[in-house]
């Protein structure tokens, strides 16, 4: 047989690249959540190896459930164990198809839960006292703090901390047992998740502002770094970065107490904005208000370098030779031309790009718009400063979430299940059977199937909206290798041939 030797004709184009992934079975799940949203551009820092961890996490602290998230993970796994099975795969049924192309989501999403549901000791509305609890009610009733009513009369309990000897330290793992029975249980859960979801979300968007450096670098764009984002992070960590010092502060300074003294950080905050000193209220620390009025003025500084920095830099680099001589762009750096063409392609420009010819001798500047620059500039700079106080209110969902899906397995359980065990009669335990039947579908139904899609939906966009758009444009084109089999005319091709 006669040997041809191989060859790669390559056709110049100024077409941004196709983009391939390579994934496996347990990332192609995660992968079509990145690309739903939109496909990478090429080389682009691709969010789905994050997604992995972050997208159940923030699913489990919507569906936190110990018994719940043991149905969903049992459920996953018996898919993942039999996913080769050809009944299982081989279907016509979108939901059921949905459902297993996604078992490996479904399966870290339910061990995220049962996590997040040891944190929060939620068995189906139930609490677990596994190593005790770390409260003395009989102190409270010595005490009468029990709303003076005898031990006997009483059917409601109030925590409260500040008597002495009725807490004798924390629960080892998680939230004490004792809140699921007290009647303050909501107060304390609203404080704890609330800021517990603002603490999630700044760490959530800053981590995705400090994913950006790595396209700027890649691409060359060394000037992002300090006029994108530095006064990006700058903006972010000023005010809701503090806003989290805050709440870490107030934590460890107030104990118990003098926590009725604790102020409001909430009332602090918005002092802090329109930079108010209110003298009845008390301040955190020594210092506050100073600090506070600081970092407002560094927030506001970093918003014209971020309006301004970027267009009057390119402005310079472009134009700068028009002042200056021709001969200045002969002497400039190779790392400022590439910053030029590959500001081009990004903006999808039009015009042409730095051309050197052979001996290097004849340079010539492409035309910039900045009108055009500055307009795209002060969209994305408005974007992000409204968005970073939007986006930081939209992760209340998972405080908001949270406490729905705990709120409803109680109800579930007051109104189906505890009916059927206080009966004391002879049938109660014959009523018992078609009531339990009666908790699982409603459990399956509406706090695993509705609930589940439900803080699935919520996660999703906290992702795409919240995470994504800080460094992720999702603007390419997928790869789609060529091949005759594809092709719809591919049979009458052959026949030709």
């Amino acid at each position: 047989l006669q040997r041809f030797p191989s060859f790669v004709n390559r056709i110049p184009t100024t077409d941004t690249p196709p983009t391939l992934i390579r994934t496996n079975k347990f990332t192609s799940g995660f992968q079509n959540i990145v690309d739903a949203y939109g496909v990478g551009s090429y080389r682009e820092v691709n969010p789905a190896p994050f997604t992995i961890i972050t997208f159940p996490f923030l699913f489990a602290v919507m569906f936190g459930d110990l018994g719940h998230g043991i149905l969903m993970a049992l459920f996953a796994f018996w898919m993942v164990l039999y996913e080769n099975h050809r009944k299982l795969k081989n279907t016509r049924n979108e939901i059921w198809n949905t459902f297993f192309e996604g078992r490996y989501i479904i399966l870290m999403m339910g061990l995220f839960s049962i996590y997040t549901g040891l944190i929060y000791n939620d068995c189906f509305s139930k609490s677990l006292n596994i190593f005790g609890s770390g409260w003395s009610v009989f102190a409270m009733f010595k005490k009468g703090g029990w709303n003076n009513i005898t031990i006997h009369e009483n059917d409601q309990l109030t925590l409260d901390p500040n008597i002495t000897g009725v807490f004798k330290g924390p629960y080892p793992l998680g939230i004490d047992p004792i809140w699921n029975l007290a009647t303050n249980r909501l107060t304390f859960l609203n404080s704890y998740k609330m800021k517990m979801s603002v603490i999630f979300g700044v760490i959530h968007m800053s981590f995705g502002v400090i994913l950006s450096t790595y396209n700027h670098l890649y691409f060359r764009k060394k000037y992002n770094l300090y006029l994108v984002f530095i006064p990006e992070l700058v903006f972010m960590l000023s005010l809701f970065g503090y806003l989290v010092f805050m709440i870490f502060y107030k934590w460890l300074a107030f104990s118990h107490k003098d926590s009725k003294d604790a102020p409001s950080i909430l009332i602090h905050f918005i002092n802090m904005f329109i930079m108010q000193n209110d003298s009845s209220l008390k301040p955190l620390y020594p210092g506050q208000n100073g600090l506070q009025i600081f970092l407002v003025i560094v927030a506001v500084l970093s918003v014209p370098v971020l309006l301004l920095g970027k267009p009057v830099y390119l402005y310079w680099l472009r134009n700068g030779s028009h002042r200056l001589g021709y001969e200045r762009v002969r002497r400039s750096s190779d790392e400022d031309l590439c910053l030029m063409r590959a500001h081009d392609m990004e903006e999808g420009s039009s015009h042409s790009d730095l051309s050197t010819s052979g001996d290097h001798h004849s340079e010539e500047v492409s035309v910039f718009d900045f009108a055009e620059e500055i307009l795209h500039q002060s969209i994305h700079t408005i974007e992000y400063c409204l968005g970073c106080i939007s986006n930081t209110a939209s992760y209340l969902r998972l405080w908001a979430l949270s406490l729905a899906h705990a709120q409803l397995s109680e109800v579930l359980w007051t109104m189906v299940m505890r009916i059927a065990l206080r009966m004391d009669t002879k049938l109660g335990v014959l009523f018992l059977v078609p009531v339990f039947g009666l908790f699982a579908v409603l459990t399956v139904s509406i706090l695993l199937v509705m609930e589940g899609l439900s803080a699935f939906l919520h996660a999703l966009r906290l992702h795409w909206v919240e995470f994504q758009n800080k460094f992720y444009s999702g603007t390419g084109v997928k790869f789609c290798p060529f091949s005759f089999s594809l092709l719809p005319s591919s049979f009458e091709f052959r026949k030709f041939m």
